[in-house]
C-alpha cells in the first residue's frame, strides 16, 4: 500500500473521530475549546514557518534540474570522502536551505551525481551550519553563548561521523525510484548520452521547465507537511509542554526528552533557539543543544517526508545514527565543556 492510502486512511479517522466529538457535544461548544484552540495555533503556526522554506527548497531543486549538469555536482564533490563530506557541511554557509527544503533539493542533487555520504552529511548539517541559524542561536542565548558554539560544533561532527558510516557501510543505492531512473538512463545510447550543458533549449522554455518541476514538487512535500504539522498539533493540544516539562524532572533523562521534544515540535532551525531559551532556568545546556541539533537533523514532519524520497531502511539507518551520535555528543559535552 502506497503513502498516499495511508494519508488518506488517517485523515479519513480523524475526520471520524472530530464528527464523533461534534455528536456528543452541545452546537458550538468543541469550536471554543482550549485544547482546540492550542491544535490550531500550532498547527497554523508550523504551515506558515515551514512553507516558505519548503518552496525555497522545490525551487533550489528545479534550478539544480534543469541549470546544473551532472558532470558540475560531480566535480564539486571531492574523492576524498573527509572532504566531500566536509564540502557538504560548508554548503549550508553559501545555500541557507531550511531542513523543510532540504528533502527535494538533495533528491535532485543525489540524482545528479552526490554521492550518497555526501547527502547526508548535507541533510543533517545544512540546515544547522549556516550564518542565519548562528545568528538566531547567538541571539537567544546572549548570556551563554557556549551553547551556540556547541550546537555548531556538535552539528558538525555529527554530520563528519554520520556520512563517514554511511561511506562506509551503507549501499549508496537508497532513493525509492533510483532504479526506475537508472533503467530510464541505461537505455539510451553512449554516443546519445549528451550533456545538458551542450545542448540548451531556449531560456524560456527552460524557466518553464522550472515552474514544472517546483509545482510537482511542491504539492509532493507539502502533503508530508500537513500530515506531520497535524500529529504536531494534536500532541501539543492533548499533552502539552508542561507534561513535557514534568517528564524531564523523573527518572527519564533530560537530554532523551529534549531530543523528543525536538522531534515531535519539529520547529524550524531558524526560530527553535527561541524556543530552547524559554528553557533555559528549567534544563541543563546539553539538553538544550541536544534540542537544538536533533531537531533539524530528524523530525516528524521531515521524516514523513524523506520515506518519499529514500528507502525505509536508510530511513532507519540515518534515524538511528542521528539519535545514538546526538545524544553521546551532548553527554560529552556536559561532562568537558557546558556548565
Amino acid at each position: 500500500m502506497k503513502w498516499n492510502s495511508y494519508l488518506i486512511a488517517g485523515a479519513s479517522l480523524v475526520v471520524m473521530i472530530v464528527l464523533y466529538l461534534l455528536s456528543t457535544q452541545d452546537p458550538g461548544t468543541l469550536l471554543y475549546h482550549p485544547k482546540l484552540q492550542i491544535f490550531k495555533m500550532m498547527f497554523v503556526s508550523i504551515i506558515i514557518e515551514a512553507m516558505p522554506f519548503i518552496l525555497i527548497g522545490v525551487v533550489v531543486s528545479a534550478l539544480l534540474e534543469v541549470f546544473v549538469s551532472e558532470g558540475t555536482i560531480q566535480r564539486m564533490i571531492p574523492r576524498n570522502p573527509i572532504l566531500g563530506i566536509v564540502a557538504a557541511s560548508l554548503i549550508g554557509i553559501i545555500f541557507p536551505i531550511c531542513e523543510c527544503g532540504m528533502v527535494p533539493a538533495v533528491r535532485r542533487l543525489i540524482q545528479k551525481g552526490m554521492p550518497l555520504y555526501v547527502a547526508t552529511a548535507f541533510i543533517a548539517v545544512g540546515p544547522i551550519l549556516n550564518p542565519i541559524v548562528f545568528w538566531s542561536t547567538y541571539t537567544a542565548f546572549r548570556s551563554r553563548p557556549d551553547i551556540a558554539y556547541s550546537r555548531m560544533g556538535l552539528a558538525f561532527l555529527t554530520a563528519l561521523i554520520l556520512g563517514l558510516i554511511v561511506y562506509r557501510f551503507v549501499n549508496p543505492n537508497q532513493l525509492r525510484h533510483q532504479d526506475a531512473v537508472s533503467g530510464q538512463a541505461a537505455t539510451i545510447p553512449a554516443p546519445l548520452a549528451v550533456d545538458k550543458a551542450a545542448v540548451s533549449p531556449p531560456l524560456g522554455q527552460r524557466l518553464l521547465e522550472v515552474m514544472n518541476h517546483a509545482v510537482g514538487e511542491f504539492f509532493e512535500m507539502g502533503k508530508y507537511l500537513m500530515f506531520g504539522a497535524l500529529l504536531v498539533g494534536v500532541l501539543l493540544a492533548f499533552v502539552g509542554k508542561e507534561s513535557l516539562v514534568g517528564w524531564g524532572q523523573g527518572p527519564v533523562h533530560a537530554n532523551v526528552l529534549m531530543m523528543g521534544l525536538g522531534f515531535l515540535l519539529s520547529l524550524c532551525s531558524t526560530s527553535d533557539a527561541f524556543v530552547a531559551q524559554s528553557f533555559l532556568t528549567t534544563f541543563s545546556g546539553g539538553a538544550l543543544v541536544a534540542f537544538m541539533v536533533l531537531g533539524p537533523m530528524l523530525n516528524l514532519k521531515g521524516i514523513l517526508m524523506m520515506t518519499a524520497v529514500f528507502k525505509a531502511r536508510f530511513v532507519i539507518v540515518y534515524s538511528s545514527l542521528v539519535i545514538v551520535l546526538v545524544y553521546g555528543g551532548t553527554w560529552l559535552l556536559e561532562k568537558c565543556w557546558l556548565a
